[in-house]
């Protein structure tokens, strides 16, 4: 009866010791997925930036031949 209930009690632990590995891996891929957007976000503004200088820098341009005519 002992053996029984020290099984008993080793498979309850290790399916806490499951359970808790479980948990992590899922909160470790979020985090991942989280970085990777947010990864992807940082581009993309830094993209419109590059963009939006290069509209201003073309649009100076324009002016300054304007103002030599």
């Amino acid at each position: 009866m002992k053996i029984l209930l020290a099984v008993l009690a080793l498979a309850a632990l290790a399916a806490c010791g499951v359970e808790t590995a479980t948990t992590a891996a899922t909160s470790a891929e979020i985090k991942k997925r989280e970085m990777e957007q947010a990864k992807n976000t940082m581009e993309q503004a830094k993209q419109k930036i590059e963009q939006n200088t290069q509209q201003i820098m073309e649009r100076a341009a324009q002016s300054e031949e304007k103002a030599k005519e």
